[in-house]
């Protein structure tokens, strides 16, 4: 089963965040671990990271190594892309 692994940045995002956004947003990262590519798009700038899973107006930016999901950061469809 692939792990979920959040980085010290992601981790901050999560935190930050209401706690009824982060519940639902933890649940998610469970159903991410099960598919990490079926309802994520690649991304085209890949500075940011390599993929984006959607949660409503939340966006989880993430990277697959091996059978990992790292998550590098989690935030507002606005702000998440300004770097």
């Amino acid at each position: 089963m692939t792990e979920v692994l959040l980085t010290d940045r992601a981790r901050r995002d999560l935190h930050a965040l209401d706690p009824p956004i982060r519940r639902r947003i933890v649940s998610k990262l469970r159903e991410l671990a099960h598919d990490p590519l079926g309802r994520s798009r690649r991304l085209t700038n890949v500075d940011l990271g390599s993929y984006r899973y959607r949660i409503g107006p939340y966006r989880v930016v993430f990277d697959l190594e091996g059978n990992d999901v790292i998550v590098l950061r989690i935030g507002h469809r606005r702000e998440i892309y300004r770097g």
